[in-house]
């Protein structure tokens, strides 16, 4: 395992903080995705 986490170029740094945000990002994707429809279901005109 230590062998793969070697210095690989960069690409590898680039996952580490890459992951993460994308993960927040989709998190956040599905987030609104559900707020929007709870608003939709009660009525309310939801925010842009």
């Amino acid at each position: 395992m230590l062998h793969v986490l070697a210095h690989q170029g960069g690409w590898d740094e680039i996952l580490l903080v890459a992951t993460p945000m994308a993960v927040l990002a989709g998190l956040l994707l599905v987030a609104r995705r559900r707020a929007e429809q709870e608003a939709a279901a009660e009525g309310r005109p939801h925010d842009r």
